[in-house]
């Protein structure tokens, strides 16, 4: 079965939606990333009008933003604190948006989507 990203089957009050036409190949969807941490690793797809995206599987490095000093800084990833997303992205190491991650600096939040822009950035929150 594929992710459709059409009009739902049912109305917000419950009542059904009556198919007029099939699923589109405009209309499919892909599943999400899950980008996880570990060596860099990437997935090139082709988009709509022939462009490419990159899709960040996994990473182990971090661009974080220090808003003390106002500087940017490369370090490594040593693991996933919290997940807004999912409580059990964390024992799987899942990075999303908002998700919480210690680095060697210190805990960084995630600002970015790094499944959609094949780099992770943060802020410093302590």
């Amino acid at each position: 079965m594929s992710i459709v990203q059409s009009r739902a089957k049912r109305k917000a009050t419950g009542g059904r939606y009556i198919a007029f036409r099939k699923k589109k190949n405009f209309e499919l969807g892909n599943l999400p990333s899950f980008t996880k941490l570990d060596k860099k690793k990437t997935l090139v797809l082709r988009k709509k009008g022939g462009g490419k995206k990159l899709r960040l599987l996994s990473y182990n490095i971090v661009n974080v933003f220090d808003p003390k000093t106002k500087k940017y800084s490369k370090v490594a990833i040593k693991t996933v604190l919290e997940n807004p997303a999912n409580r059990h992205f964390v024992r799987r190491n899942i990075m999303t948006k908002g998700t919480i991650i210690d680095t060697d600096l210190g805990k960084a939040k995630i600002t970015n989507r790094p499944g959609q822009e094949n780099v992770i950035n943060a802020v410093l929150v302590s």
